[in-house]
């Protein structure tokens, strides 16, 4: 599915978002606070976007993603990325390798979204850190319920005239509207080890960001 969407990924993501999208990878960076010198692994990177920004204040990034069409785009775009293929339940890494993880709107597509968090806690080193972006839900109910139309009524429509596969955005949709609130996500964190778990809801709660120390 991926793979179908990769080519128009970038533009359709800031087009369905009402560019929102720019300003979330901007409080993940801040979230992760990443330093010169430090070793961060972009898990779910997709076409790289979220690695780019990463590497600004002289940290090495990696971002990995299970789409080979996503993949090729981000290599297209942005050439200068260490960008691979690895599935996020078994990561070609060794233990303790990496001092940041982050994983930004992702973890929705894991086929076990715990398994896939205890195998970031494996390759972060003790004490490191991590930080999740991740659809949840806006915690005003009469915005929650505004935001639930979007999703049904308009998003398929705008991704019919923005996208390269639109059948995919109606899985984007479901896929949002399945997902844990904000406690739910964090009880994951806590089963798959992480320690410190908190998190900060950005626009209204329909992102948030999840940090957790390792």
């Amino acid at each position: 599915m991926f793979d179908h969407v990769a080519a128009k990924y970038d533009r359709t993501n800031t087009v369905l978002s009402l560019r929102r999208d720019r300003i979330w990878r901007r409080a993940t960076v801040a979230a992760l606070a990443p330093q010169a010198g430090e070793r961060i692994l972009d898990v779910g990177a997709g076409t790289g976007a979220s690695t780019v920004e990463l590497v600004r204040d002289g940290a090495y990034a990696v971002g990995v993603d299970l789409s080979l069409g996503m993949l090729a785009a981000g290599r297209q775009a942005r050439p200068e990325l260490p960008l691979l293929a690895a599935d996020a339940l078994a990561l070609p890494f060794a233990d303790a390798s990496f001092g940041v993880v982050t994983m930004s709107f992702a973890l929705r597509n894991t086929v076990d979204p715990v398994a896939a968090l205890r195998e970031l806690h494996r390759v972060t080193r003790p004490g490191g850190r991590l930080v999740v972006c991740e659809f949840s839900h806006p915690t005003n109910a009469a915005f929650r319920a505004v935001y639930l139309s979007y999703l049904v009524r308009a998003l398929p429509g705008i991704a019919r005239l923005v996208a390269s596969n639109p059948v995919a955005y109606e899985y984007l949709a479901d896929s949002i509207r399945a997902w844990p609130d904000q406690a739910g996500l964090a009880g994951w964190l806590s089963q798959a080890g992480w320690h410190q778990v908190a998190w900060r809801n950005l626009t209204g709660g329909i992102v948030a960001l999840h940090r957790a120390v390792r």
